[in-house]
């Protein structure tokens, strides 16, 4: 199967989770699930949320699948978590032993993408996906994973009114 055509297939199929989920946890977990059953090259997936009322502000490990990592709680001012969550912004890392911020979870790790959960206009956490491939994430692949931290953002919104 090409690999456009994977991607459309995922994002219909978490578009599907979010309607049936019955709250955000729910979605996140099935969602990290999926990623790394359908996406070959997508060897850990999770989300770290920042805790409420933390200063300084910190992200800590949610729902998960893959090994497990050393970091469960990372300071906005680390890592390449810390520097999506306190730019708002999406970040792919190629090659992560070029990028200073990195930090070590695994030694198979190659490169990662790193998407901003948004609540209300404002960062909730992120989804974070390492790969054991240099140069995994495509624009194509960028854009299933801002899909599903977009939904789990409207999800975390509809909890929360």
């Amino acid at each position: 199967m090409p690999v456009a055509s994977r991607i459309e297939e995922v994002r219909n199929e978490i578009s599907e989770l979010a309607e049936r989920s019955a709250n955000a946890d729910d979605l996140m977990r099935k969602m990290v699930n999926l990623l790394r059953k359908r996406m070959l090259k997508y060897n850990w997936a999770g989300f770290y949320m920042l805790e409420p009322g933390t200063q300084p502000p910190v992200l800590v490990l949610g729902a998960f699948d893959g090994t497990t990592t050393p970091h469960t709680r990372i300071p906005l001012n680390q890592g390449i978590c810390g520097a999506a969550a306190s730019s708002g912004k999406t970040i792919v890392v190629d090659d992560v032993s070029q990028d200073p911020r990195y930090l070590a979870c695994s030694l198979e790790t190659k490169s990662e993408i790193v998407v901003p959960v948004f609540v209300h206009g404002k960062i909730a956490g992120e989804l974070d996906i390492d790969s054991h491939f240099p140069a995994a994430f495509t624009a194509e692949d960028k854009t299933l994973v801002q899909h599903g931290a977009a939904l789990v953002g409207l999800k975390l919104e509809a909890s929360s009114e």
